[in-house]
């Protein structure tokens, strides 16, 4: 079991941090079941928040991927406000790291390369689910697995052209470490007007 001390201070921050969210995140994997669970946030035409879960994929210096089918509702927010949060929860340490930012769709390549990645059946569910979509019943959905089932078994697999990766680049992230009678550690790092990360420290 890893061990932790319940404090952040403003002296162990990394600069970066996509770095700082590296060391966290990898010190989550090691006690926390499916640490890349997260909680997106998108607006719809009306103005109203969506919230769901999915999986983080991939992370770099640029910022953080999911993939979703692009017919999705998430989509259709994202494709009319690109501005997007993400929340990670991850009780055993007692820690969030709180994003705001940019989504935009990742290059076709990188998506495919993913998709190939995954397994067959998930494969086969993005071609036969038309996600956020109204359907009549549970047999629906299963036939139309079938069908791709049986129409992919002699051909080569290729991602849909309407399923793909998100880029979230990210203007502000916070890193939340609980403490004895709520006064928590709260860090968020913001970009300054020349691009650069300026941290200040969040009142519980």
């Amino acid at each position: 079991m890893l061990e932790f001390k319940n404090t952040l201070n403003r002296s162990e921050l990394n600069l970066d941090p996509m770095k700082q969210f590296k060391t966290w995140f990898e010190e989550a994997k090691q006690c926390i079941l499916n640490p890349e669970t997260v909680s997106l946030a998108t607006i719809d035409a009306l103005g109203r928040p969506a919230l769901r879960h999915v999986f983080l994929k991939q992370y770099s210096d640029e910022g953080f991927i999911f993939y979703t089918n692009y017919h999705s509702n998430k989509s259709k927010n994202l494709e009319l406000n690109q501005q997007i949060a993400m929340s990670f929860f991850w009780s055993k340490l007692e820690r969030q790291v709180n994003i705001q930012g940019v989504a935009e769709k990742v290059n076709p390549k990188i998506s495919n390369d993913y998709f190939l990645s995954r397994s067959r059946g998930s494969q086969i569910s993005a071609w036969s689910s038309h996600q956020s979509c109204v359907i009549s019943d549970r047999k629906k959905l299963e036939k139309n697995y079938q069908f791709e089932s049986e129409k992919w078994q002699s051909k080569k697999m290729m991602c849909p052209p309407f399923w793909g990766g998100y880029l979230v680049r990210p203007t502000a992230i916070e890193f939340w470490q609980g403490r004895e009678h709520r006064l928590h550690d709260r860090f968020i790092y913001k970009r300054s007007k020349n691009l650069a990360w300026e941290i200040s420290r969040l009142s519980p």
